[in-house]
Formats: C-alpha cells, sequence, structure tokens
C-alpha cells in the first residue's frame, strides 16, 4: 500500500509541474521504466561533438555495451547491445527530433527486443570551457525488476554504462584514445 501511495505522489507532481523533468523521466513514473541521464563536460566545440556522435558508426568505439550499429534508411538504425552474461539485444531505432549541433532524440520501433528511448544534447559552457554532453535513457528491462537487477549486478545496467561511456568519449575527444587498465596485446 505505500508503495501504491507513493507513486499516486509521484504521478500528482508530474501533472502539477509537467515541465520539471524531461520526458522520458515523466513517462517512466507513470510506466516503471527505468530511466538514467548522465552529463559530461568535453574540451570540444559543440559543432566536433555532436558531428562525432551523429555518425553512429563512431558509437561502438567509446561505448562498451554497443557491438554494432547498422545505419539503415529514413533515420532508422539497428544496434546490437551487449546484455547480461553473454547475451546481446537488438534494438532497432527510429529518430524522433534532430536538432543540429544541439539534439539528437531517438525511440526503439516495436520489433525491438527492448522498448527504449533517449536523447543526447550539446549545449556550449560558459566562458569556453567546453561543451556540455547530456545522455538520457529510459528503457523498460527485458524481464522486469528482476531483469533490471540482473543487469545491474552484471554491470550492463544503463546507468553505469552511461556514465562510462561518457567519460571514454571525453577521454577519446580530448587525448585522442581511451586510457585503460587492461593489459592488451595486440595482434598485428
Amino acid at each position: 500500500m505505500l508503495g501504491s501511495r507513493r507513486r499516486q505522489y509521484q504521478l500528482g507532481r508530474v501533472r502539477e509541474f509537467p515541465d520539471s523533468a524531461p520526458v522520458p523521466a515523466r513517462r517512466a513514473i507513470a510506466t516503471r521504466d527505468v530511466v538514467t541521464a548522465n552529463t559530461v563536460t568535453i574540451q570540444r566545440p559543440r559543432a566536433e561533438l555532436y558531428a562525432y556522435w551523429r555518425d553512429f558508426d563512431n558509437l561502438p568505439r567509446f561505448m562498451e555495451n554497443i557491438r554494432e550499429v547498422r545505419v539503415l534508411d529514413g533515420g532508422r538504425s539497428e544496434w546490437t547491445i551487449a546484455g547480461p552474461a553473454g547475451t546481446s539485444v537488438t534494438l532497432l531505432t527510429d529518430i524522433v527530433e534532430e536538432r543540429d549541433g544541439e539534439r539528437i532524440a531517438w525511440r526503439s520501433l516495436p520489433e525491438s527486443d527492448i522498448e527504449a528511448e533517449g536523447s543526447v544534447e550539446f549545449r556550449d559552457q560558459p566562458g569556453g570551457r567546453g561543451t556540455a554532453v547530456e545522455a538520457t535513457v529510459s528503457y523498460r528491462p527485458p524481464g522486469g525488476q528482476a531483469g533490471a537487477w540482473i543487469a545491474k549486478l552484471f554491470q550492463r545496467e544503463p546507468n553505469v554504462q552511461g556514465r562510462r561511456e561518457l567519460r571514454r568519449l571525453k577521454m577519446l575527444m580530448e587525448a585522442g584514445e581511451i586510457a585503460t587498465s587492461a593489459n592488451r596485446k595486440d595482434a598485428s
């Protein structure tokens, strides 16, 4: 009963202050989706960061859990995402909003393995201190709350991944490489 009252309170707050949260967050309260938002400041021009992110072929370079992105027609793309315990998830997305140099928003298509939506926004920081990159993701985990718990256990949860991926993007864009503690031997 306490959970029900809390949920009613949250829904009332969303209705009372409709602009106090991003659309995915407002929708998530009502649908029990998981929402994550992370921001990082990168010492690069906004246009450069936007262009790099908008070329979806670049995403697997800094997003550990993205195995592949295939660009399809009409703003659609197919993402293969690493899941817990060696599994993978296919996400078919459609770009639902795009403001050049500022924002890219996407939503999953019905034939996807999971239901998700998200956006990435690029904002100039005052005083020429770089660009704030904010990524927001809302998703309904496969397997419900048990699936969310398993993803968290294996550190495949979007909140954990989102923080890591934005840090990796920062390293790549500022230093030209991603620092790692892994001991790698190149086969080349």
